[in-house]
């Protein structure tokens, strides 16, 4: 997470040396795990090593302290309007902010925050009246300051995200939810026309994803899925490297995760009268409450941001394998080069129609896990914990997936190997634990493979500007191109994770068939392509709603 440099808030400001000084120690004092967007040369991987080594804060710890990213933001200054020029509200991407929880606080909305020259959050919604009423209170004190109220209006608030899709005004959302409403949300918003960043992973079941690739598709709208580490310098060197065969043809993969932990009070609660608990459950099954199944509830009508419970529940997620599994597959798959490039292969764009029959991109062969799961009476918590998993693909490489190697993804070539990672990240007490035995954020057997020049016919990746994935989706909705992180790909990794999660669950090896994506020769694990939607929510019902 990073604080919105001044420059942004600030585009035609004429600076006095004294103003200057000020906002540069101030830039420095405020970054959160790491240099600013764009501070870092790709060419040199010493400094992308070193980029992070100072800056230990963990995130989540950062967001228990209740200080509001954007509220810190409001504090230094407030803008003329005169200052915004081409910038002013009305040429602005209007976004909307669809979950209020602990990743959009700590993701999104920083993240459109610091592209003011780009966009505006103009609406917000949550089926927490907590959450809601705080993101507004604190969006409305941010560009109050911000704007000095000269072409400001209000934040609008919702409770029912159907009703802020339908919102005339809004060209864009970002959909921060628990992931069992992710593959719906983007349906919806995609048949309303609006542009989606969507956090990872990209849908529950694989069912959903597909739905939810075909409706993006149908729409023509940008999409942007959280896999934020194809805007982060390091992978996108170490993958270039990789395409280009620095290491000569690809072996292994070798990844590493974290776990989660079992556990969570069972007992029965009332449902708080500021939570929409019908709704929040979605297409899963109608189970009771306890705070443990959802997110905390803090004290005193004041808003708890803690690790939410949800993430630990088979019934809302796939535990870690998705959860951490979709960015580093995501990253595997990029550097492999087993799916079509967003910028150099595509036809028109992400977004262009797929093949009548087979899928454009292709994913693992044959896949073979085993997992821990909780032992009965444990507690509420049943996603899995400790995994091994190996998925072939069809040019003979092996992806090996582990909780017991470290946080990070190791290309392994007949020619020698390279390792990435992001670096620099300290688990806060309340994160699940996981090995961080090289601190370096990109190594490689040989240190040509990082530093060696790239030659005019070199195979080069998509650079986010100022390496920030969310300016990357902003930039692409205003010029209508291909953003870095495209649907399909974002379902492909989200699809092999829960692949694996399909072969923990079985203990036994399944074959696949990835241009059909289809399972061969094994029924019961086909199945689990999708799950049972409760009325009237799930993708089903969105599709059919919807025509």
């Amino acid at each position: 997470m990073r604080c919105a440099p001044f420059r942004l808030l600030f585009p035609n400001a004429g600076w006095k040396p004294a103003v200057r000084k000020f906002v540069n120690a101030y830039q420095n004092e405020i970054q959160i795990g790491g240099t600013a967007p764009g501070s870092c040369c790709r060419a040199n991987p010493t400094k992308i090593n070193d980029m992070k080594k100072n800056h230990q804060t963990s995130r989540r710890d950062f967001l228990k302290t209740g200080t509001l990213v954007l509220g810190t933001l409001a504090a230094p200054m407030v803008v003329p309007s005169r200052l915004f020029g081409q910038q002013a509200p009305s040429n602005l991407i209007r976004v909307g902010q669809l979950g209020c929880g602990r990743i959009g606080r700590s993701s999104e909305v920083p993240g459109c925050l610091r592209n003011a020259d780009l966009c505006r959050i103009v609406a917000v919604c949550d089926l927490d009246a907590i959450r809601l009423n705080d993101a507004k209170k604190s969006l409305d004190a941010h560009y109050a300051r911000l704007l000095q109220n000269d072409g400001y209006g209000e934040t609008k608030a919702y409770r029912d995200c159907e009703e802020m899709l339908r919102e005339k005004d809004i060209d864009a959302v970002c959909i921060s939810t628990p992931d069992h409403w992710h593959a719906q949300q983007a349906i919806e918003a995609a048949a309303a026309g609006k542009a989606i960043y969507l956090q990872k992973p990209a849908s529950l079941t694989i069912q959903e994803g597909r739905q939810m690739v075909a409706a993006v598709r149908k729409s023509g709208v940008i999409f942007q899925l959280g896999s934020q580490q194809r805007s982060e310098p390091q992978f996108r060197l170490a993958c270039e490297a990789v395409r280009n065969g620095r290491l000569g043809k690809i072996k292994e993969v070798h990844i590493g995760l974290p776990t989660d932990p079992s556990g969570g009070k069972t007992e029965k609660m009332p449902i708080p009268a500021n939570l929409d608990y019908d709704r929040w459950l979605g297409s899963t099954p109608l189970v009771y409450y306890t705070e443990d199944r959802v997110h905390p509830q803090g004290k005193d009508g004041k808003p708890d941001f803690g690790r939410p419970g949800w993430l630990r529940c088979e019934q809302f997620g796939a535990g870690m394998i998705t959860g951490w599994g979709t960015h580093h597959v995501d990253i595997a798959h990029w550097g492999m080069g087993i799916e079509y490039d967003p910028i150099t292969e595509e036809p028109t764009s992400s977004n262009a129609a797929a093949p009548a029959k087979k899928h454009p991109y292709t994913g693992p062969v044959e896949i073979t896990a085993h997992a821990e799961f909780p032992k009965p009476g444990s507690g509420l918590w049943d996603v899995h914990g400790s995994y091994e998993i190996a998925a072939k693909y069809a040019d003979g490489a092996v992806m090996y997936i582990s909780d017991k190697k470290p946080n990070g993804v190791k290309f392994v070539g007949e020619n020698g190997w390279l390792w990435v990672t992001r670096g620099g990240f300290v688990p806060g007490s309340n994160d699940p634990k996981q090995i961080e035995t090289n601190r370096k954020t990109i190594d490689a057997s040989d240190p040509a493979v990082l530093t060696a020049a790239f030659g005019p016919n070199d195979i080069r990746l998509h650079a986010s500007p100022r390496n920030d994935h969310h300016r990357d989706w902003l930039v692409s909705i205003k010029e209508r191109t291909a953003p870095v992180a495209p649907v399909e790909a974002g379902h492909r990794g989200c699809y092999t994770c829960l692949l694996s999660h399909i072969g923990m669950r079985l203990g036994r090896t399944i074959r696949l068939d990835p241009e059909w994506e289809r399972i061969e020769n094994d029924p019961e694990a086909a199945a689990m392509f999708s799950r049972e939607q409760r009325a009237p929510y799930g993708t089903l019902a969105a599709l059919k709603r919807l025509g």
